[in-house]
């Protein structure tokens, strides 16, 4: 090989290793509550890879843990634990923060998450389901969009302009909507809470305050979400008085978040 080809050489190598953690990252994605196991066949049609590929990517995977073979097909393996126990400790929210919005979740049946700002999107780091049948759930490590929603409202307090713009120009109103977002914050800064009313999802309503740090800078959005029927005006004042006083009650402990920004 000669050394006018072996940069390239290298950057094709660079590319296939790329594509082979991205296909690996794709296999395990398939594994979730509703589908512990995975067959080969299973892999081949969600991919699109070739059956060859996917034995590989497969037998690589279990080599090191990350999956494991049975009768009926591949379930997570033993080699995840580590990385679950690390991101748990790492990820999850005090025990006492975490009771604070089982309590409120069981005060106000209604669906509570935790929100925190992650570019332009906000990313759930806790939840408490509503006990309700009928009920709205974003999982755990969701991340949702910023240009709408009443958590948005409040993590977006203390944003600057370009990210603002950023923001309103991956929204599906333009970059024109920079001017409403600052009108919304604005509204929730002055009031203390923020509410919406099928803003991202029809029929889905949301409050939500915000969650200082040390330096008075908002770190997160807590909220109660669920069908609009069941917030009226006079409950969502109600939600939001309970929720300012929860979320006061988290500020004082203070609030740490691998997310939350250092001040």
């Amino acid at each position: 090989m000669s050394p006018a080809r072996k940069p390239e050489a290298e950057s094709s190598a660079d590319a296939q290793g790329v594509r082979s953690v991205q296909r690996a990252v794709e296999i395990m994605s398939l594994l979730s509550e509703e589908r512990p196991v995975v067959t080969v066949r299973d892999i081949v049609t969600a991919t699109g890879l070739a059956k060859t590929t996917v034995i590989r990517l497969v037998q690589t995977l279990e080599q090191n843990g990350l999956l494991w073979a049975t009768p009926n097909g591949y379930l997570p393996g033993p080699g995840l634990w580590r990385w679950a126990h690390l991101a748990r400790s790492s990820w999850e929210l005090p025990p006492e923060t975490r009771k604070m919005m089982r309590d409120l979740g069981a005060r106000k049946r209604e669906t509570v998450n935790l929100y925190m700002l992650r570019d332009v999107y906000r990313v759930c780091v806790a939840q408490q389901e509503s006990p309700q049948p009928l009920r709205h759930v974003v999982h755990v490590g969701d991340k949702l969009p910023l240009w709408a929603g009443a958590s948005s409202k409040v993590l977006l307090r203390d944003a600057s302009d370009d990210l603002l713009a950023r923001i309103a120009k991956a929204s599906p109103y333009g970059e024109g909507h920079t001017r409403r977002l600052r009108e919304w914050i604005d509204e929730a800064a002055h009031r203390g809470w923020a509410v919406s009313h099928g803003e991202r999802e029809e029929g889905l309503s949301a409050v939500a305050v915000p969650v200082l740090g040390r330096s008075g800078k908002v770190v997160a959005a807590l909220s109660l979400s669920g069908p609009t029927v069941r917030f009226a005006d006079d409950q969502v004042e109600l939600f939001a008085a309970d929720l300012r006083q929860v979320a006061k009650e988290m500020s004082e402990r203070g609030f740490d978040h691998p997310l939350a920004p250092a001040h």
